[in-house]
């Protein structure tokens, strides 16, 4: 466990030093799933023991939320100064992931349809 969270830890390190260099707007952990994910994608299988270190951090993944909220707790004068630009921003922002998610799933979807047409026809 110890050596598949340290994997994860330096994917973290290597976007965060990606995204600091290179003066990309992506916050690096973002880079660091991202290169991490293409990682995965070339080796072709997920190692048990980084899967099992994942599942153990996603068992607990509540937890990872408690900084936030004591963020919005800390900044909540900030927030009722500015509730209509958040409120608009978390709006927009929700409707363009489902909007992206279905797209993304529609191309997904209509590959999968292809491919067993080919296998069948």
């Amino acid at each position: 466990m110890i050596g598949a969270l340290a994997i994860l830890l330096a994917f973290q390190l290597l976007g965060e030093l990606l995204g600091h260099l290179g003066g990309l707007p992506v916050p690096g952990p973002v880079l660091g799933m991202v290169l991490l994910f293409l990682t995965l994608l070339g080796r072709g299988a997920l190692p048990e023991s980084l899967r099992n270190t994942a599942q153990t951090l996603l068992s607990h993944l509540s937890l990872l939320f408690v900084p936030a909220g004591v963020g919005i707790i800390q900044h909540g004068a900030r927030l009722a100064e500015e509730w209509l630009a958040v409120a608009v921003a978390l709006l927009l922002s929700t409707l363009l992931t489902v909007a992206v998610t279905a797209l993304v799933m529609r191309a997904f979807i209509g590959r999968a349809h292809a491919a067993q047409d080919d296998q069948h026809g």
